[in-house]
């Protein structure tokens, strides 16, 4: 089968390749799937470059979230029948042409949705429901605050967050140019990360800041995300978009004077200790897909070699929405 394979950490496409690897055998709770669509991710690039924990081993074949049919079952698995439409939340290796998922991060695609879309809902789509549902628990009448709004969770956060009800969805971008963008997924406002955003974020929210933070910078932004807190708030961080050694969370001091609360998130972490909730959470993204309660930005590419510039994309902080790559010509 063909892949897309990271020879070795890189900071650019120069280790990137496609190549021929063995078609891997589902074990035992594993589902094997011909791959129609595959999405990207910034988790790929944080594996390319060689962030801690990211790509156990080189080469490393990428690729967080998948769509197409099942191909085998493998012990002990009885369902779902070969053929069926699927997406899965593999983790890692979804950049080919078959790909391996633990029965649990796998869900039937309902009808009326193409794979290319089911192709984005194990990553994006499926990170944003867990962080507003299960990592945030997001409250009816709350300001909710997104950093990164333009990017592919920035998006399906201003999807979902509406449908809990929250009183604004404010979003931040790092360039002026990204506003448009992000306001155009469906944020109520989207203000650049400046020297006045604690201001701005105040008057937007009639001085009240921001209920719930969700934070994919890392520990970076911190120090900020405190100021712009309200009383009470929840600050998420769910990634690391910089790279590099995260810092020190801020003195207990500065929580109990905000009645602040910081926690963290993982996909792929929760996918392992979890996966009954990360399941529960992209089969609930489809239906919703299904019922046109929410819709992606979709940028769908053309094989597998259309990848290695989707990350470089992704790494210069360009472009907006959803990429998905057609792995399968016919797909």
């Amino acid at each position: 089968m063909r892949a897309l394979v990271f020879d070795r950490p890189a900071p650019d496409a120069s280790a990137t390749r496609v190549a021929e690897l063995p078609v891997p055998e589902p074990g035992a709770g594993q589902i094997a799937v011909d791959v129609a669509c595959a999405g990207v991710n910034f988790i790929d690039v944080m594996a390319r470059r060689g962030d801690p924990g990211y790509a156990p081993e080189w080469p490393f074949v990428p690729g967080l979230e998948i769509a197409g049919t099942v191909r085998a079952l493998g012990p002990g698995v009885e369902h779902p029948a070969p053929g069926t439409r699927v997406a899965a939340f593999v983790g890692r290796g979804g950049l080919a042409e078959v790909a391996l998922a633990p029965t649990g991060l796998v869900a039937e695609v309902p009808g009326g949705v193409d794979l290319a879309r089911a192709a984005a809902a194990g990553g994006a789509l499926t990170t944003a429901a867990l962080l507003l549902e299960h990592v945030a628990r997001v409250r009816a009448g709350e300001v909710v605050l997104v950093h990164s709004a333009g990017g592919g969770v920035g998006q399906a956060l201003a999807q979902l967050a509406p449908l809990a009800n929250v009183a604004r969805i404010v979003g931040t971008v790092g360039r002026p140019e990204r506003v448009e963008s992000a306001r155009a997924a469906g944020y109520d406002a989207v203000l650049v990360r400046d020297d006045g955003l604690a201001q701005t974020l105040r008057g937007e929210t009639g001085g009240r800041g921001a209920d719930v933070i969700l934070d994919p910078q890392g520990t970076e932004l911190l120090d900020l995300d405190l100021e712009l807190a309200a009383p009470g708030a929840r600050i998420v961080l769910f990634g690391n978009a910089a790279g590099g050694t995260l810092g020190p969370l801020p003195p207990t001091g500065a929580l109990f004077a905000g009645n602040a609360m910081i926690g963290g998130f993982s996909l792929s972490r929760m996918a392992a200790q979890l996966p009954e909730r990360v399941g529960g959470a992209l089969r609930d993204v489809l239906r919703r897909l299904a019922d046109q309660q929410i819709d992606v930005e979709l940028h769908e590419l053309d094989g597998l070699e259309s990848a290695p510039r989707a990350h470089e994309e992704l790494a210069a902080g360009r472009g907006s929405g959803k990429r998905v790559v057609r792995v399968a010509r016919s797909a």
